[in-house]
Formats: structure tokens, sequence, C-alpha cells
């Protein structure tokens, strides 16, 4: 009696499925392509140049994240786009916040089953991302491990590297008691405290994705959907100007346990409660969960996305640069004498 034969395709990988999904990456990654790629999608690594001449002393930043369980929202949707940009969005943030600019961007998507539409839809929304933000996605990992994930689940990872030149890198050593606190809104959650959020309203509560509320005026879905914004853009000018002394991206942790990451030591952030709008959702999920303001200060952004430290003879310029540009900001609180650590008023 012959023995069966056995392949990867009856262990759950399917190469040829694989190959249809790193097909459309090729081409979706070849959009944002900079001036510094040299090479193209598939080889065994990625080159890119820096241009000579640009920096004196060039300092490369990295990061990596993830979007958390913000996936288990988009799985509940079917939308996929949007946690691809968010995920850039998350990356550039982290590095930004040192004054630096991004240069190259990696992902890694793994799942049960290669589905290339779902795929697409991913690395298009990464892709479009970078493009705008003038960032090379340079390639990446896509990995078909049947039997480790659930059906129609995957997880997703990016990698970036930034650029800055060294005495221009933003590390908080300059704040000064009297500096200025301001705050940019966020669309929403970003990409931290969804573990809580579904927990409360989609286990405890029993909505869908599908549920409008009255206090949300949109589904449960769009509203946890909503995207990481990108601050590059808008504070790229001002980073280039020098009238930024720290910036914070208000992730894990909010503005409690990230405002302090930037603060020298003898510095606290003095922070003005109701200074700027609590976004509908944060309040639901206060309400619903009977959590407490502490929790909820250090569990989400609460409607400030990324905070900026400037000196008080630069206030005026900062602010006539985000009216300028229609960015709404928000005067939250001040840098005063003490111990590091957010104190709220």
């Amino acid at each position: 009696m012959s023995q069966p034969t056995s392949s990867y395709r009856g262990a759950g990988v399917n190469i040829d499925q694989a190959n249809l999904a790193k097909k459309k990456i090729r081409s979706l990654a070849r959009r944002s392509f900079t001036g510094g790629v040299l090479t193209d999608m598939g080889g065994f690594g990625r080159l890119f140049r820096l241009h000579k001449n640009t920096f004196s002393q060039p300092v490369l930043v990295s990061s990596v994240d993830g979007v958390g369980t913000k996936l288990k929202v988009a799985f509940a949707t079917g939308i996929h786009r949007s946690v691809g940009r968010d995920l850039v969005a998350h990356c550039v943030n982290d590095i930004l916040v040192q004054g630096a600019a991004p240069l190259l961007f990696m992902d890694y998507i793994a799942t049960g089953k290669m589905v290339p539409e779902v795929i697409a839809k991913i690395v298009g929304g990464i892709s479009v991302e970078c493009r705008e933000t003038g960032c090379a996605l340079l390639g990446g990992e896509t990995a078909e491990m049947p039997g480790f994930y659930q059906e129609g689940e995957y997880d997703l990872a990016g990698f970036i590297v930034g650029i800055v030149e060294k005495a221009r890198i933003i590390n908080g050593s300059e704040i000064r008691p009297g500096h200025v606190i301001l705050g940019l809104p966020s669309a929403g959650l970003h990409t931290n405290g969804y573990s809580l959020a579904r927990k409360l309203l989609l286990e405890d509560f029993g909505y869908t994705v599908n549920t409008r509320l009255p206090q949300l005026r949109q589904t449960v879905g769009t509203v946890l959907l909503a995207p990481h914004l990108n601050y590059f853009q808008i504070l790229k000018p001002l980073i280039d100007r020098q009238l930024i002394q720290g910036m914070a991206h208000i992730t894990g942790g909010g503005l409690t346990e990230n405002v302090p990451r930037i603060l020298p030591p003898k510095c606290k952030a003095c922070i003005r409660l109701g200074s700027w709008p609590v976004l509908p959702i944060f309040s639901l999920l206060q309400t619903l969960g009977n959590v407490g303001e502490e929790e909820m200060l250090r569990t989400f952004n609460m409607g400030v996305g990324m905070v900026i430290i400037v000196s008080p003879r630069d206030v005026s310029k900062v602010e006539r640069h985000f009216m300028q540009r229609q960015q709404a900001f928000y005067l939250i609180g001040e840098v005063r004498a003490g111990k590091s650590r957010v104190v709220y008023e």
C-alpha cells in the first residue's frame, strides 16, 4: 500500500494565493516609493539610500507598533483599509515627537488563510498613508499560518525609520517651568483602549458594530474605526522653525502616562480639565462602565491625540500657524516646578 503524499497546500498554506497577494502588494507599495528606494519588491532585503549633504550629523529614529484589538472591529465590519492607515499614522507620530521625518516603512501581516483581496485592502491603506506622509513603503512580510489564527482574522504590525539632524532632536530637555502645553484633537480612540471599549459596548451591553446610538450619532463600528490622526504635516513646519520644546503622542496610558515621558526632572505638567472638548465616545464609555475619571485619563486619550510644549514667547506664532491652516488646538495647561508627573486641575 503506497503512502499518501503530503503537500504544503494540504497543510493549509496556499502558495498560489500568497503569490497573488504579493503581486497586489508590489503594485501598491510602488506608489509610495521615494527617490531613496534602490530595490524593487521581491528581494530578500530592501535598500534605501540617504542623500548626501542633506544632514551634517544624521540620526536615525525607529519605532515598531501595531493597532491592538482595533483589528477586532475591522474583522466585525469587514473594513480593512482604515487599520492600514492607522498603523502608519501611529508609527509616524511616535518618531515625530523626537523631530524625525519618516523615511521608510515596513509591515508584517500574519493570517490563518491568505485572502488576497483583504491583504490588498490593508496594504492599500498603508500605501496611501505612506505616500501622503512622504514615506516609502519599502516592503514587509505576509505570513500564512493555518491553525494559528481564527478564520477571517489577522495580525498587523509596522516598523518605521525616520531621520533627524542631531542638533535638532526634540527630547524635552529644553522644557522649563512657565512653558505652555497645547493639545491637538484626536478623532476618537485612535489605536488604544479598545479592549475596554469593546468589552463595554460589544460584550457587556450587547451592542453590535451596526448599532446606532443617539449619543454617538453614528454606528458603533464607525465610531470605533475613527482614524488615528497623523500629525506630521501640521507639525513639521513648527519643528523646522524650532518652535516646539517637547511633544507627547497620547497613546496607551493617556495623558497621565505619556506626558511625563518628555518632562525633564523637577518639571510637572499641570493640565486643566475642561479646557478641551471630550469626545462623546469617551463620555459614553465612562457612563456605561461607571469608569472613574482617573482610570479614563490613563486609559484613553480623551480627545487629545498629541501634546506639544511651547515657550511662552512662541505661543502666538504657533497659534497663528494652526489658525492659518484651520487646525483645531487647545491651551490645556502649563509646566511648573515639581516632581515629573501630570497634575490635573
